[in-house]
């Protein structure tokens, strides 16, 4: 029965209800059942897979392990006497009109007989005889810094299990992210029916750090400010890595506020190590809280000639020769002069090439007149 699917197996979904899983079941073992199918034996496994199926997942405790440990897991953990303990066969078959239990009756035995499960002490179903299910799993949350993450590092744990302490070391790899697992084997609780004990599971729970933020996994991001005069002229910024490295990094003139610039494989290592994540530095430019006159005037000065230069382009774009040169001079503006005479002159080679094409039909439409 490995890995089988019970939800599939009785048609329903995961997120059915307790009254649907019912109908579901008793639907299909009328269609099985050994009174409709008698020496069928593909319709006989056919109702055993659907009596386990409905035993786990009528059973709220027992569908919460399935749903948590997959069907795979919740097989290698729970023997058939553990998914069948409880169940009473009798009454649901009592309930559901099939006249007693074929189970109990002889009718359908699975070589135990006279128990409350079918499948008695050497079940035939599925192999697994006696196993009894393991003990329960631990979970120890594990406070890792970045550095540590980032390197890999060895962590002494104590922890309190019934009222004794345990001490384990524990390896820590590169690249446990917060959420990710480490199984110790066997360091979890002991089985209430014999069997082998639990696992313990070490978490990791990421300590924030003061400088760096982990973004998509094993990506870094930090904020460094820049001045506006830095911004707007470009420069270069000291980056500090998570390793304890240093970078410069530069910054490009006209750089916006808040933009985004990636160093990449400054991130950190996934733990199997195919994987390292860049560096994202995101870049904040600073206002001044005040200005002096003298920088008050400076950026009034830079602002006239930003509309200097709009009005200049929007007159060339109009084509208006005379208007453009006439501002020119009216702005006093020894560079808007030097660009309107390399525009101008732009211009006129424009103008010479659309009269010299309108020239050229001209005289292909004279000729034609021949």
């Amino acid at each position: 029965m490995s890995g089988r699917d019970y939800y599939k197996i009785l048609g329903v979904s995961k997120s059915a209800s307790d009254n649907e899983i019912k109908k579901a079941y008793r639907k299909l073992a009328l269609k099985y059942h050994p009174d409709h199918a008698k020496g069928d034996k593909e319709a006989e496994e056919k109702f055993k897979e659907l009596s386990e199926a409905y035993a786990v997942l009528s059973d709220k405790e027992k569908k919460q392990q399935y749903d948590t440990f997959g069907s795979t897991g919740f097989q290698q953990k729970f023997s058939q006497d553990d998914i069948f303990r409880g169940f009473d066969f009798a009454n649901v078959f009592k309930e559901f009109g099939f006249g007693g239990s074929p189970f109990s009756s002889g009718r359908f035995s699975f070589g135990g007989g006279g128990n409350s499960s079918p499948f008695g002490r050497s079940s035939s179903f599925g192999g697994r005889g006696r196993q009894s299910a393991k003990g329960n799993d631990l979970v120890y949350e594990l406070p890792l810094t970045l550095e540590e993450i980032l390197t890999g590092t060895s962590k002494s744990i104590q922890f309190q299990h019934k009222g004794n302490t345990e001490n384990l070391t524990v390896k820590i790899p590169k690249g446990m992210i917060e959420g990710k697992k480490l199984r110790l084997a066997g360091k979890g609780e002991v089985s209430l029916y014999g069997g082998q004990p639990g696992d313990l599971y070490i978490r990791s729970k990421m300590i924030e750090h003061p400088l760096f933020q982990v973004v998509n996994d094993h990506d870094l991001e930090i904020t460094h400010e820049v001045k506006l005069t830095e911004a707007i002229l470009g420069t270069a910024i000291p980056i500090q890595t998570l390793d304890g490295g240093e970078l410069n990094l530069k910054i490009p003139p006209g750089t916006r506020h808040k933009t985004k610039m990636r160093i990449p494989r400054k991130g950190l290592y996934g733990m199997q190590g195919n994987v390292c994540g860049d560096l994202y530095i995101r870049v904040h430019v600073s206002m001044p809280d005040s200005l002096s006159s003298e920088q008050k005037n400076l950026i009034a000065d830079l602002a006239d000639s930003q509309s200097v230069d709009f009005c200049f382009w929007f007159c060339l774009y109009s084509q208006s020769v005379d208007f453009c040169f006439w501002f020119c001079l009216y702005s006093q503006s020894v560079a808007s002069l030097m660009r309107f005479n390399l525009c101008f002159y732009r211009w006129l080679m424009f103008c010479c090439r659309f009269l010299r094409k309108d020239h050229e039909n001209i005289l292909a439409l004279r000729a034609s007149d021949f």
